[in-house]
């Protein structure tokens, strides 16, 4: 039976307190539609780069905004592991959007699978490892840490998943996200893939429990500015059954909600600039191209003529605008355009 061991230090107890007190005063603002969409899209791009730039993926951010904007016709691997990690983030969000969103052994399969689409074999890919791996430090060139028999592996998952099951309403849910994020790192249950599903299946652990970081927040953010210390903090240094019982997470459970508070800070900053902006906000006109849609489900030029006074071109960029903010689709071409909310 999987019981960690960590104390609730005054450092953890203020970290708790600061956290709830953000996120408690984030719930009660209102913020205009358009500046959440930007902020939304924003966070998906950086959790993307952040999360694969974290295992060594070269792209900037700059070359990944333009990847999930425009999928290339050829792509390398280097692009591959971001655009799989946007569409498993995408999805994930739906999940929850929809109620269905829940921790468990398939769950985590499938957002492994996800990860490593084409990257891997299949029986790689989907699956927990069958074989033994090692951790390397690249910057000694040496092994650092062996984790535990790939034939332990499945039981040690399910012990974990019936532990943050069994303590949900019982231990501080960042405490529980904390916990879970440093033991899966540290059980390594796959050949590949093990931090980008970790720092995922933390995100649907923390959105579960009542932290939903999906749409504006990417905490994959703040390890990605010192990868060398998650990676000490994260991770252990020599075999796992020599470690195995002793393994104290105090000092994780700080840096780990040090992180959130860190990110939290971040976007109610650009939250709070943006709102402030008052080309951000949706105008009359762009208000009255949501409401049309939600009552009659499509617009087109001709109907939206007949609800403002605007211009051909100006309605134009009208639709452009909100295309580029993701709240609508363009369908159709020439006389036949027509435009839905996006789903």
């Amino acid at each position: 039976m999987f019981e960690p061991k960590y104390v609730i230090s005054e450092r953890l107890l203020d970290n708790i307190r600061k956290i709830t007190v953000i996120t408690t005063e984030l719930n009660f603002r209102k913020f205009s539609k358009v500046v959440l969409v930007e902020m939304e899209r924003h966070a998906r791009e950086v959790s993307a780069y952040s999360s694969t730039s974290i295992e060594g993926n070269p792209l900037p951010l700059t070359d990944v905004k333009r990847i999930l904007k425009n999928t290339p016709q050829s792509i390398r691997d280097s692009e591959r592991e971001v655009l799989n990690y946007n569409k498993i983030l995408v999805y994930l969000n739906e999940l929850l959007s929809s109620g269905q969103l829940k921790m468990s052994i398939a769950l985590i399969l499938k957002i492994q699978k996800n990860i490593t689409d084409k990257l891997l074999i299949p029986l790689q890919s989907g699956h927990f490892r069958k074989e033994p791996v090692v951790v390397h430090n690249p910057k000694i060139g040496k092994v650092v840490y062996l984790p535990p028999d790939y034939k332990d592996v499945e039981s040690l998952m399910h012990e974990l998943i019936d532990f943050i099951t069994h303590s949900a309403g019982k231990i501080d849910p960042l405490i529980l996200a904390g916990i879970f994020h440093k033991q899966f790192v540290v059980i390594h249950p796959f050949v590949d893939g093990n931090g980008r599903t970790a720092r995922l299946a933390t995100k649907v652990l923390l959105a579960s429990m009542g932290l939903n970081t999906f749409n504006l927040f990417s905490f994959e953010n703040y390890y990605n500015q010192n990868v060398s210390r998650y990676f000490e903090e994260v991770g252990l240094i020599g075999n796992y059954y020599d470690l195995e019982g002793k393994i104290d997470f105090t000092h994780w459970l700080e840096y780990f909600t040090d992180g959130i508070i860190d990110e939290l800070l971040r976007v109610k900053k650009i939250l709070e600039t943006a709102s402030m902006n008052p080309g951000v906000d949706l105008r009359t006109h762009h208000q009255k191209i949501i409401s049309y849609l939600e009552k009659y489900g499509y617009i087109d030029d001709s109907k939206y003529s007949k609800l403002t006074k605007r211009a051909k071109s100006t309605r134009n960029l009208d639709f452009n605008k909100m295309i580029d903010l993701d709240i609508i689709e363009r369908f159709g071409q020439g006389k036949n355009t027509y435009y839905k909310l996006k789903s």
